[in-house]
């Protein structure tokens, strides 16, 4: 979806990324949909009830990654939702220094900026199948997988939003490290990225 995943939040959008998940979700019995970071845009009550109204009558589990702000900044999160309701399942522990984690700003008493929950959720309950989770720039460095990996999680997801990067080596690199940590632990691994 390149450059509009993530920045388009019309309805039209939410549709379409709706109807997708439920194009590929083909098992009966309940299927899991997992979309790349930032797909679900702005994470707000409205798109909530939306995404879980559409999948009403469905077994379906929606995994997407979404941004959810207030007056202090954002969270870069995953989100699962499905016909029963919806839920934060990850904040993001280590956003990019620089161009999303801006810890500074409070130096200066300004607001923005992804907050670094750097201990928190090192893995995530999706189902009773315990995920470690890693966002972008999380599939590069040691410590996220390495907190995750202490908690011995059944799976790894890796979600990136990585249209920015085309024509450059990014993508093939966080695949690369995702799926080296994946072997170095045994782990099955489920990838979803945009480009």
């Amino acid at each position: 979806m390149g450059a509009t995943l993530g920045r388009d939040n019309s309805l039209q959008r939410q549709q379409q990324l709706i109807e997708t998940a439920r194009s590929v979700a083909t098992d009966s019995r309940g299927s899991t949909v997992v979309l790349p970071e930032s797909a679900l845009g702005f994470w707000t009550p409205t798109a909530s009830r939306l995404w879980q109204s559409s999948l009403s009558g469905t077994k379906m589990t929606v995994i997407g990654g979404a941004v959810v702000i207030d007056t202090g900044g954002y969270d870069n999160v995953l989100v699962e939702v499905s016909a029963k309701g919806s839920r934060v399942i990850y904040r993001e522990r280590m956003p990019v220094p620089g161009a999303m984690w801006q810890p500074w700003l409070s130096w200066f008493r300004q607001s923005g900026g992804a907050r670094a929950h750097f201990f928190d959720n090192p893995v995530v309950d999706v189902s009773s199948t315990q995920v470690a989770t890693l966002i972008c720039y999380e599939q590069l460095i040691v410590w996220p997988i390495l907190q995750s990996m202490t908690h011995d999680p059944d799976i790894i997801v890796a979600v990136a939003n990585g249209w920015w990067t085309e024509g450059t080596a990014i993508i093939d690199i966080q695949r690369a490290s995702a799926e080296a940590w994946a072997r170095l632990f045994d782990k099955p691994l489920i990838l979803s990225f945009n480009t």
